[in-house]
């Protein structure tokens, strides 16, 4: 009995650290005759350490009533497109690497072990931010990706 107790407070502690995203919009992908339809979902998130940086998600959301009920499990494809949307000052633990491979964005994708992940670099010779955006699974993950770069421009009024 104490099982399901912990991963429920697992679950909640875990959805509670987590970047909410905002969603621009959907399209139907497949029509179901019973539940929700299939969809790829855009959805948009803000660096949470950058202030001037914000990534737009597509992903797929599996429909059907599994789907509708939370319960269905989401493919592991998603596209990613990053862009500089403010002035961007790097605080000193990106500038320096040192959080290189950090996580700025998760989805969770199935009712407890699947995920969709952003994570950030920083290239500095190019002084470019780079975003991977990828699905990890309790056992096994997938090897879809997407990547998406910001170059560091100066922003008009801010130079």
């Amino acid at each position: 009995m104490r099982f399901p107790v912990t991963c429920c407070l697992v679950v909640l502690l875990l959805a509670g650290m987590t970047v909410r995203a905002e969603e621009i919009g959907k399209v139907s992908t497949t029509f179901k005759m019973v539940g929700a339809n299939d969809k790829i979902v855009i959805e948009a998130f803000d660096d949470p350490d950058i202030a001037g940086a914000t990534c737009y998600v597509s992903r797929a959301k599996t429909g059907g009533i599994s789907g509708a009920l939370g319960l269905a499990e989401d493919t592991s494809d998603a596209s990613l497109a990053c862009r500089q949307t403010g002035p961007i000052v790097l605080p000193p633990e990106v500038a320096s690497g040192r959080e290189d491979g950090k996580r700025v964005f998760r989805k969770s994708t199935s009712l407890l072990f699947k995920k969709l992940q952003v994570v950030r670099f920083y290239d500095r010779k190019r002084h470019t931010l780079v975003y991977l955006t990828y699905s990890d699974k309790l056992v096994d993950g997938s090897p879809k990706n997407s990547v998406s770069a910001i170059p560091i421009l100066p922003w008009p009024g801010n130079r």
